[in-house]
């Protein structure tokens, strides 16, 4: 006679199992409600409706986007695009309190901007998190006003790591985190939250046709820009006096001069009496070098002439009709709306 019953048992088990699974989806899913609702509650209030009113032509404008409170006293966090140019701002929470504010300072560099809330005291301000302790598939959340739709959340997940994108003004924003949680127009200047409840990113931009790729700019480079501007009112960053472009280096040329990289910075233009024109750089040189650290473009050149070089001597390599020469110069600070690097 034959024995069924352990077969009889594994299929009982098996049953079992199939029985317990819904339940642990069901708290997988719980799991991750709980934690985009955790995180929601903690930072939702410090999150702010950023409006604004320009004058073109005569006529006023007006604009809406989104930002986060960083400090009880007011500061705010927000994108340079959202209140460049603006005559007025003002600024409404979740629960419906309208403030005036002011403008500390902007970096379009980074598209970053820093608020001062008028008459505030006691708010709910956020905690900026190390956007660097990030991992890809990273839990994130995001808060903000989405086409005039307040206090939207969206969920998703880090994305990628060190993107670069174009700001405004054509200058290149590094280490920007890419995410798949939805932004929107009106998301600009709200905060990218980590699963911790810390801000780690200032959502910035999207790409305009594609689905699920957007981008904010890193928590620690926001870190940089805000103390930069509470010290200074501006981001200090160096200049030489020059306008460049990102060319090729002829091969032989490469080759003769002992380069590895195929690329450098052209000098378009130089600014009469500045720091590369005293030094003898012409139209035409190719940077190729700045204190021997490689420069295979424009974008290396505008990232190494940051504010630690700013009146002190650095050393510059070009190539000049195929030779490579040295020069030595002094950066200056470089002037709001003054084009070259």
């Amino acid at each position: 006679m034959l024995d069924f019953t352990s077969d009889v048992s594994a299929l009982a088990e098996q049953d079992t199992a199939v029985q317990q699974t819904p339940a642990n989806d069901d708290a997988l899913l719980d799991a991750y409600s709980n934690a985009v609702v955790g995180v929601t509650d903690r930072v939702g209030p410090a999150v702010v409706r950023v409006d604004t009113r320009r004058i073109a032509g005569g006529q006023g404008s007006g604009g809406v986007g989104s930002g986060v409170i960083i400090s009880p006293d007011g500061l705010v966090l927000t994108n340079s695009h959202v209140v460049d140019g603006a005559r007025e701002v003002r600024i409404a929470d979740a629960e419906g309190r309208v403030m005036d504010a002011q403008v500390l300072g902007e970096d379009a560099d980074t598209d970053l901007a820093l608020l001062r809330a008028s008459a505030a005291h006691n708010l709910p301000a956020a905690t900026i998190g190390d956007s660097k302790a990030l991992r890809r598939g990273q839990l994130v959340v995001a808060i903000g006003n989405p086409l005039g739709f307040e206090f939207t959340v969206t969920a998703g997940v880090i994305s990628a790591l060190g993107r670069s994108i174009r700001a405004r003004n054509g200058r290149l924003i590094e280490d920007v985190l890419q995410t798949d949680a939805a932004l929107n127009p009106g998301n600009s200047g709200g905060p990218l939250v980590s699963s911790r409840g810390e801000v780690i990113g200032i959502n910035t931009a999207v790409i305009m046709g594609a689905q699920g790729i957007c981008f904010a700019v890193a928590s620690n480079t926001a870190n940089f820009v805000l103390s930069e501007l509470l010290q200074h009112g501006r981001v200090r960053r160096a200049s030489i006096g020059i306008a460049g472009q990102t060319v090729p280096i002829p091969r032989r040329h490469a080759h003769a001069a002992g380069l590895t990289t195929g690329f450098g910075a052209m000098v378009a233009a130089s600014e009469q009496g500045g720091p590369a024109s005293e030094a003898g750089l012409l139209s035409g040189d190719i940077v190729v070098r700045l204190d021997g650290i490689a420069v295979t473009g424009v974008d290396d050149l505008i990232r190494l002439l940051n504010a630690g070089r700013i009146g002190r001597d650095v050393t510059v390599e070009v190539l000049r009709l195929g030779r490579l020469r040295e020069f030595t110069l002094r950066p200056l600070e470089r002037r709001n709306g003054v084009v070259g690097k």
